[in-house]
């Protein structure tokens, strides 16, 4: 699906750089995988898209929920948004 040359084409048209590596690469974005797996998995199958207004479910989901609520265990079982914060206050100490 994000190799096809129209999601690539769209990519570029809005001005998003797109990082891929080869398949069982070392560097596969293992971060954006599973951030994609969670959305398709959580929020994708119970969310019809029958209004213009819809797709701001997902974005709720994703700046509400996700980064503010959710824990992640690569930042230490903290929200995204706690381990930046704790990370930044810690760098100006």
């Amino acid at each position: 699906t994000y190799t096809a040359k129209s999601f690539m084409k769209l990519s570029r048209k809005l001005g998003i750089r797109q990082s891929m590596g080869r398949v069982g690469s070392c560097f596969d974005n293992a971060a954006a995988e599973a951030f994609l797996s969670s959305l398709e998995w959580e929020v994708l199958p119970d969310t019809r898209f029958e209004t213009p207004g819809t797709p701001g479910l997902v974005l709720e989901w994703c700046y509400g929920f996700y980064n503010h609520t959710r824990r992640h265990s690569s930042a230490g079982m903290m929200a995204p948004i706690t381990y930046e914060t704790t990370a930044l206050n810690r760098d100006a100490a």
